[in-house]
């Protein structure tokens, strides 16, 4: 018999919707995540975020259409959730982006523990995702922008002080941009 998948509703959503799920029941809060394009959007439930190209594991989407300070709002919003909350990105970019965290904040023990660890789960063949808040904002440079060390680091690259954690941040995305490390 023909099927429907996703059902008959197709209004566009822009953030600030409830969506609701029959099977399995669960609600999510549309979330406006702009930066990596102008209308991207993640879905949050206790406990889970699904956020697209907006936050990696250790990184960020690129800015495709948004702006820097479109995307550091959108990542400080994510920020925000509860510390425990399980990150859904939408690629396994770890490794590279915990090498580039590296270089980003050489000092921050947090990225060499979970670099380490990342390690070790792609050598067996496991994901490094789901993620947490909490390990994103110890270890994620992009939601480390306030970090003295991290302005720091920054400046250095930039070749200029950075008054702001948006300059940081923007200088960082463009550091990220062309890093090979």
């Amino acid at each position: 018999p023909p099927r429907t998948a996703c059902g008959d509703d197709f209004r566009p959503l822009h953030g600030g919707e409830r969506i609701v799920l029959q099977d399995p029941a669960i609600a999510f809060a549309v979330l406006p995540v702009p930066g990596h394009t102008r209308d991207h959007l993640a879905y949050f439930t206790e406990g889970a975020l699904f956020c697209g190209d907006t936050l990696f594991a250790g990184g960020c989407g690129r800015l495709f259409e948004g702006t820097p300070a479109e995307m550091f709002a959108s990542l400080e919003r994510l920020a925000g959730l509860p510390d425990e909350t399980l990150v859904y990105c939408a690629h396994e970019y770890t490794l590279a982006n915990l090498r580039f965290a590296r270089a980003a904040d050489p000092h921050n023990s947090a990225i060499v523990a979970r670099e380490h660890e990342a390690i070790g789960q792609r050598e067996h063949g496991r994901p490094t995702l789901p993620s947490t808040i909490a390990l994103e904002r110890a270890s994620n440079p992009f939601l480390r922008c306030r970090d003295a060390a991290v302005g720091q680091v920054a400046s250095e690259r930039a070749g200029r002080a950075l008054a702001t954690p948006i300059e940081v941040f923007a200088a960082l995305r463009a550091w990220k941009d062309i890093f090979r490390g």
